[in-house]
């Protein structure tokens, strides 16, 4: 129901920058969150940063103070901006809509994501 595009992963040197971008389309609502995911090998996807369509945010405790994810309301899309990155950052990064469906008279959780985008740091 919601398309997202991904951009801007791509490879750098430990304590180099990168920025994400995500542009979702589709059945947009007014209300949502969206947010990047990442996963390494073996792990399961885990939560790197979101924003709410009323610009509230959370970050993983191991990116808080070197990674910014800010939105563009008007355009329906987010940026992760990734300052002073680390190898152990080397990853798939994953964008995310979430949204609630409303159904049988009930809102249910439903997630939208990217296809991926591959982010590299080498040492």
């Amino acid at each position: 129901q919601v398309q997202l595009v991904e951009s801007g992963g791509g490879l750098v040197q430990a304590g180099g920058s990168l920025r994400l971008s995500c542009a979702a389309s589709g059945s947009i609502d007014s209300i949502n969150a969206m947010g990047w995911y990442r996963q390494a090998p073996g792990k399961e996807r885990e939560l790197v940063a979101a924003i709410t369509s009323g610009g509230s945010t959370d970050y993983a405790d191991s990116v808080k103070d070197r990674f910014t994810i800010s939105r563009d309301n008007a355009k329906n899309t987010v940026y992760l901006q990734m300052n002073s990155l680390k190898p152990e950052d080397t990853d798939v990064y994953y964008c995310n809509y979430h949204r609630l469906l409303r159904q049988g008279g009930l809102f249910i959780p439903h997630d939208d994501w990217g296809q991926g985008t591959q982010v590299t740091v080498s040492s």
